[in-house]
């Protein structure tokens, strides 16, 4: 993507009045609605698990707008983990190849843009790990080894089995406490 138009583009996108969500994919503004309850309580039991495994210099970060210019990409992850030296500025963007890893919570509304966009943006943007929860399907999916252009590895589980998250991790995520849209 020309980096003038990205840059138009995350200048309209960074100048949403307070309550208003979006991220690039491409050519295309993706807006985004207020999470539910269940999508709320799933996120807690989710970073719990995480926060517990978590190594010391890296830190939790909710809603960061993960922005990657040179592919033209602007994503803002449910949860993240990125180094803490990331996090000391003002700015409210962070490079996305920074992040560790990007959990999602499926939308009911939009499932595309969790299953077909991030997995595809995610790593073209550097992203090591990609976890999507979808409660709409009872269930978890774990994408890594990016090449720059897709994962090549997917493992699944339904809700109440347990998930294995690799270093720097390294913990087996329980999902039998997770609420399903029902």
């Amino acid at each position: 993507m020309d980096p003038q138009h990205f840059a138009l583009l995350n200048e309209a996108r960074r100048n949403l009045p307070d309550g208003f969500k979006a991220e690039i994919s491409g050519d295309s503004i993706v807006m985004l609605v207020a999470p539910s309850g269940i999508h709320q309580r799933n996120l807690l039991v989710v970073r719990r698990q995480f926060d517990a495994h978590c190594p010391g210099d890296l830190l939790p970060s909710e809603n960061t707008d993960l922005v990657s210019p040179g592919v033209g990409k602007s994503r803002n992850p449910d949860l993240t983990y990125l180094p803490a030296g990331v996090l000391e500025t003002t700015d409210t963007q962070v490079p996305a190849e920074a992040a560790v890893i990007a959990v999602e919570l499926v939308s009911p509304s939009n499932p595309e843009n969790d299953w077909v966009g991030k997995v595809r943006d995610y790593p073209m943007m550097g992203i090591p790990m990609y976890l999507v929860v979808d409660a709409r399907l009872k269930s978890v999916t774990l994408f890594s080894h990016p090449d720059g252009r897709k994962y090549h590895r997917r493992e699944d589980a339904d809700f109440g089995e347990i998930l294995r998250i690799p270093d720097p991790f390294d913990f087996d995520l329980d999902t039998a406490t997770l609420l399903t849209y029902s």
